[in-house]
């Protein structure tokens, strides 16, 4: 009997559309691939609520949930409502304590707050706070992958990442970080899969070493 493939759902990060995962591959006989997109949320909406209307897209049972960066989190919450197989974060956090000292400063002054977003002269900002690249691949990338501009959305995935509270992660859950990521520093992380040299953006830049690897990281027994 022809065992059925198993259903992977891909996360993008903040603001970013799923076109950040052009490049991944997968044995196609063994997995299908679906990408989930970020919605505009209404009014200050809680990442409980959120994540409930983002499980709607989820059209099979026990799938494996990726995503990167502040995705990673959002699939967390996800697989908080349904039952996954697994759950892969990429350049992310599975604790709050994770969370570098820069954003946990935010959450206690409220200064991301004070962010005016809705300026064209702070493109930059966002594309630093999503890729964590150097100014002109920041750019590059924002023009690429960055499609959300709503500056409710950006504001609202700031204040929830920085105010993100979880103190256990859950047992099917397996973390890829990067080496050199400036947006969750690595000496942060615990208890992850570590890629040397690899940036925030590396699901873009280092595909090959997803291509290679996510298969047998999805494959294995935790």
């Amino acid at each position: 009997m022809t065992q059925s493939r198993i259903p992977v759902y891909f996360m993008p990060g903040m603001a970013a559309n799923p076109s950040i995962f052009k490049n991944i591959e997968l044995p196609k006989d063994l997995y299908d691939i679906f990408l989930l997109e970020w919605f505009i949320p209404t009014g200050n909406m809680c990442l409980e609520d959120y994540a409930k209307v983002m499980v709607k897209g989820i059209a099979h049972e026990n799938p494996i949930l990726i995503g990167v960066s502040f995705g990673g989190i959002m699939v967390q919450e996800m697989a908080k409502l349904i039952s996954t197989r697994k759950i892969v974060i990429i350049s992310s956090v599975k604790l709050s304590n994770e969370l570098p000292k820069r954003m946990l400063f935010a959450k206690y002054t409220k200064i991301h707050k004070l962010l005016p977003f809705g300026l064209v002269n702070n493109v930059e900002l966002i594309a630093k706070y999503a890729f964590g690249e150097h100014v002109k691949k920041r750019i590059k990338l924002y023009e690429e992958f960055l499609s959300i501009r709503d500056p409710h959305y950006i504001s609202w995935a700031l204040d929830k990442m920085v105010n993100w509270n979880q103190k256990k992660y859950a047992s099917n859950l397996v973390h890829i970080h990067g080496e050199k990521d400036p947006v969750f520093p690595i000496s942060h992380i615990e208890d992850c899969i570590r890629v040397k040299n690899g940036t925030h953006a590396m699901i873009v830049y280092r595909y090959r070493w997803f291509n290679k690897h996510l298969p047998e990281i999805m494959a294995a027994t935790l």
